[in-house]
């Protein structure tokens, strides 16, 4: 072989191994390649719409902001719904409304900055301001004259019963005894933002600013932004200066945007996925009946709804919404359609959200008396009313259910309905916009307490899309957030409950069991009713591979 044959032999051997190594990069990690790496890869449902703390509102961006940030207390190792250590490492009360919490002197942020109480203050501050307009900011109105603050009242943060003792203590007085305050914190709305890059990028309360993007964001939780790649998927990585570093196990996590649920089964059944956000709906009992070592079913702190926007002429009438409510047969819903486990609602908070409340059972399937009430709003046999436009996002189980809703309403009360769907983000706006007759919702509970559940219909509360008020049902809950009784407390938010499901803004459809395709080489993830996660200790064996040649389904 001629020298100059062999030099080009040479370069197309190199040549070919730059373009396998460029291919490689370019294919999807698979799962036993990333187990090896410390790579977990996992579905989140659909596109987040921000990793700002301040400016989510959803389950999929919950997911990523408690990996990116910490607050003061974080879910226990044990138990995710326990309550350990955050940026404080201890705390302590006298008469559960004044707080002390004693934070880390090692916590900081990712960039180095000494992470301090004032970065708390700061937040809350952000947070309550009414410029800003969080969706969550009712949350912090259990903190002393916050509410006043945020609605104007009060012009100086100074009043508000949140302070910096020093760098190392905050105490937060609270408008009434709150036993379950802790369990609040662990909630992203509490959470610290870093004011030293935050004002780099804008005012404290100019809305979606570049300082929580790629490249700029500064965070304090176990990970950090790695990469954002709309629509494909957002990587974190482990963070270096975390004050409980030495703990986390994973170096990565990729979070996948894939709405499509027999797509998320493809890719979990070929290996590119670790954990599956939920199962498609046909296949849950095959998995359940035949693939038990990677099929987990977790019951969760979840309600499914659909609300009313009352400010439309046809739903202003409660008798038209209970109607609508009493002509779904949730149980047949569940057991013959869905098949997913969950459980019909019998009112809207679910079982185990609160020591001593036991929920009022009124959600009946009752056509005879939907047909009555819908006549004596003036719409016999449907006749009248016009044809409502049901809201959904573009989940297969959401169509689903509004197709079964949409049959229900037309066979029993002559109801036309139309079904629109929209993408996660665009769904979510026409929500607040209120540009919708009935919208799919749904509801996670932020903490184990029913006011969680009830607070969020309150008429000033930035998740009330439904335009519903009622000063009696907003009177109930103020005066369960000052009652010490917790006997008399629970009484209170039953009797508010009992009011929301007379007035009917919304139907409670069922309490959520949640199915999920978990791989073997995954450990140390924990159901959780409050779907929270600790990310630290959640690790991946490689020697754990599981066989997915035999766990395909068949034809």
């Amino acid at each position: 072989m001629s020298w100059i044959l062999r030099i080009t032999v040479l370069l197309a051997l190199a040549g070919a191994v730059v373009w396998f190594h460029h291919w490689r990069q370019q294919q999807p990690l698979r799962v036993t390649l990333a187990a090896e790496k410390k790579i977990l890869l996992i579905g989140n449902g659909t596109e987040i719409e921000t990793i700002d703390p301040h400016m989510a509102s959803g389950a999929p961006e919950h997911r990523i902001i408690s990996a990116l940030f910490e607050g003061l207390v974080a879910p226990a190792t044990d138990d995710p719904d326990k309550d350990g250590p955050g940026v404080a490492l201890s705390w302590d009360t006298p008469d559960f409304v004044t707080w002390t919490f004693h934070l880390n002197p090692k916590a900081a942020w990712s960039d180095g900055t000494p992470l301090k109480a004032h970065d708390f203050t700061y937040a809350f501050q952000r947070m309550l301001s009414p410029e800003l307009a969080a969706d969550y900011s009712e949350m912090l109105h259990l903190i002393q004259n916050a509410a006043k603050f945020s609605h104007g009242e009060l012009s100086s943060f100074d009043e508000v019963g949140a302070k910096a003792v020093d760098d190392h203590t905050l105490k937060i007085t609270l408008e009434g005894p709150a036993p379950y305050f802790p369990s609040m914190l662990k909630h992203y709305a509490w959470f610290p933002v870093p004011r030293h890059v935050v004002e780099k990028f804008g005012t404290m309360t100019e809305r979606d600013t570049a300082w929580a993007r790629p490249g700029n964001l500064v965070c304090n939780g176990a990970f950090t932004l790695k990469e954002w790649r709309i629509n494909h998927y957002l990587a974190i990585e482990a963070n270096p200066l975390y004050w409980d570093a030495g703990r986390v196990k994973l170096k990565e996590i990729h979070f996948f945007p894939i709405e499509d649920y027999a797509a998320e089964e493809r890719s979990f059944l070929d290996g590119q996925l670790h954990h599956t956000e939920t199962v498609p709906l046909e296949k849950i009992a095959f998995y359940r009946d035949t693939r038990p070592p990677y099929f987990h079913e977790d019951p969760q702190s979840v309600t499914e709804y659909y609300m009313f926007n009352v400010t439309r002429d046809a739903l202003k009438d409660k008798r038209v919404r209970q109607a609508l409510s009493l002509a779904v047969d949730r149980e047949t819903l569940i057991n013959q359609v869905l098949k997913t486990g969950s459980i019909p609602a019998r009112g809207l908070v679910p079982p185990g959200s609160g020591e001593g409340y036991e929920g009022p059972d009124m959600l009946r399937f009752d056509p005879d008396k939907a047909r009555r009430l819908l006549a004596e709003a003036g719409y016999p046999g449907g006749k009248g009313l016009p044809e409502l436009d049901v809201l959904t996002n573009t989940s297969p189980s959401a169509r689903v259910i509004a197709e079964y809703f949409q049959e229900a309403w037309r066979k029993h009360l002559g109801i036309k309905i139309t079904i629109r769907q929209q993408e996660w983000g665009v769904y979510l706006d026409s929500r607040r916009k209120k540009t919708y007759d009935l919208s799919r919702a749904g509801w996670v509970g932020d903490y184990p307490d029913p006011f969680t559940f009830l607070a969020i219909w309150r008429s000033f509360d930035g998740q009330n899309d439904t335009g519903w008020d009622n000063p009696e049902f907003d009177k109930l809950m103020f005066e369960s957030e000052r009652e010490p009784d917790a006997r008399k407390r629970m009484a209170l938010l039953r009797k508010g409950e009992e009011l929301l499901l007379n007035d009917m803004p919304c139907i409670p459809v069922y309490w959520r069991v949640q199915s999920h395709l978990v791989r073997s080489e995954l450990i140390g993830w924990k159901p959780s009713l409050l779907e929270h996660r600790c990310y630290k200790v959640i690790d991946l064996d490689p020697t754990r591979t599981m066989d997915m040649l035999e766990a395909k389904p068949t034809p």
